[in-house]
């Protein structure tokens, strides 16, 4: 008792010597002005760019035909025609869509009055321009089954469809009637995107091997390696012819430029670097495919770097510290991209400075604790004075090109799971539920 007695009255007059002093001290002078971090800004903030600079843009040109990869010059409508403000006009079913474990991975091809679609079961769908459906054809070697493998890209040259799948296999199909013209193994996963030009057709497999196919028969004219790599994402990006060469761009990050007839390599070189602290920065796959503009390819990875190389010597013009998700863009100047970071950001071409970055959408469900799955977006393209990005969201955005603002979107039922592309001055998106959408 006389141990707690004292105790209380030691703390009372503790307590009544803090307060005393409390009263005394002078009150807390706040020095005016703007509070800085006393620590640099990570690596893992996104930017937060609001400004503009005028652009000059090529005027509007009507295509009729999306049947390549754009990355090359020769196939790609820089600035293709379409309203400002496009609405959904027809739906049609492509076949199966996204699931846990499969995924749509080709962009649709429009050419020969048809858009040609890939579906995550290797199922070849022909629609015409008024949503109906011409043929299908499924590609499903016989020993494999349904869910055995998923992912593919295609291409089209001169009536015929290259359709490369996630069963290892490279099909040449009739663009009329979807009848096989001739198959090849590839003895590696074929989710990549080829390519088409002279008589050859260029494709990355396994997203480590480069290979150089006869299309009249499908026999190997050459091949070249890769440094192999096991973090990648599914789906290789189509090489890029750039002058006499073929441009390959592996998972590992490694990019090679071949003689396109011989393959004899001209240079080799790596989108190196990474963003510091970001789990996702781990994988270093070419995720911006090349896209050659002048004498200059420019190509993005997934761990936050964009570089842009000399064609003749693979010499490296610069490098910019933002990754590109998808593909990348250039025009009047500037290079538009969708960063790692889930920001639609305009780069200076000439030097990779950032001129703006707006923010997208990050998270399907973003509570205290408990945040859903990223939002994906797929894009850039330049269509109709617009920037145009697509997401699983549920949306197709329009933004400026001079200043990154939202101009306007468009409801995509099911979210998309490609990149739009633009034909007939009509813009064609893929859903995850397995449907074209049309928007005009």
């Amino acid at each position: 008792m006389v141990t707690s007695l004292f105790s209380r009255v030691g703390v009372s007059v503790a307590l009544a010597s803090v307060t005393l002093l409390a009263a005394c001290e002078e009150p807390q002078v706040i020095l005016p002005g703007v509070r800085e971090d006393i620590r640099p800004a990570s690596d893992n903030e996104a930017v937060e760019t609001r400004g503009s600079k005028p652009i000059s843009l090529p005027a509007q040109q009507a295509n009729a035909n999306w049947s390549q990869s754009p990355g090359t010059v020769a196939y790609r409508t820089t600035h293709p025609q379409l309203r400002a403000t496009p609405q959904r006009v027809w739906s049609a079913s492509i076949g199966k869509g996204d699931s846990r474990k499969q995924r749509i991975t080709a962009e649709p091809v429009v050419a020969g009055g048809l858009i040609y679609t890939l579906d995550s079961e290797a199922n070849v769908t022909a629609t015409s321009t008024q949503g109906q459906k011409a043929w299908s054809t499924n590609l499903i070697p016989a020993n494999d089954g349904d869910e055995d493998a998923t992912g593919g890209g295609m291409a089209y040259a001169n009536g015929v469809l290259y359709v490369s799948s996630g069963f290892g296999r490279l099909t040449a199909l009739d663009g009329k009637t979807g009848a096989i013209r001739w198959q090849k193994r590839l003895n590696a996963t074929g989710s990549g995107a080829p390519l088409v030009n002279d008589g050859l057709l260029y494709l990355v497999a396994g997203d480590e091997t480069g290979w150089a196919v006869d299309t009249s028969n499908g026999r190997i004219a050459w091949q070249i390696q890769g440094t192999p790599s096991v973090g990648n994402v599914l789906g290789a990006p189509a090489p890029v012819i750039a002058q006499d060469f073929a441009v390959f761009a592996f998972g590992s990050g490694d990019v090679a430029a071949t003689f396109r007839k011989g393959g004899i390599r001209r240079w080799n070189a790596s989108v190196a670097g990474g963003r510091r602290g970001r789990a996702a920065a781990q994988i270093v796959d070419v995720t911006g495919g090349p896209m050659v503009a002048g004498d200059t390819i420019y190509i993005g990875n997934h761990s936050g770097r964009t570089v842009a190389f000399e064609i003749g010597s693979g010499e490296r013009k610069w490098t910019a510290d933002e990754g590109a998700i998808d593909t990348v863009w250039p025009v009047g100047g500037s290079l538009f991209q969708i960063s790692d970071r889930s920001q639609l950001v305009r780069l200076d071409s000439s030097d990779g400075s950032i001129i703006w970055a707006q923010d997208l959408p990050g998270f399907v469900k973003d509570k205290p604790n408990r945040r859903g799955p990223i939002v994906a977006h797929y894009g850039p393209i330049l269509a109709g004075g617009r920037i145009v990005v697509a997401s699983n969201d549920g949306f197709v955005r329009f933004f400026n090109p001079v200043d990154g603002t939202l101009l306007n979107r468009a409801e995509v039922p099911g979210g998309a799971t490609t990149a739009p592309v633009v034909a007939g001055q009509t813009l064609y998106v893929v859903s995850t539920k397995g449907d074209l959408h049309a928007f005009r």
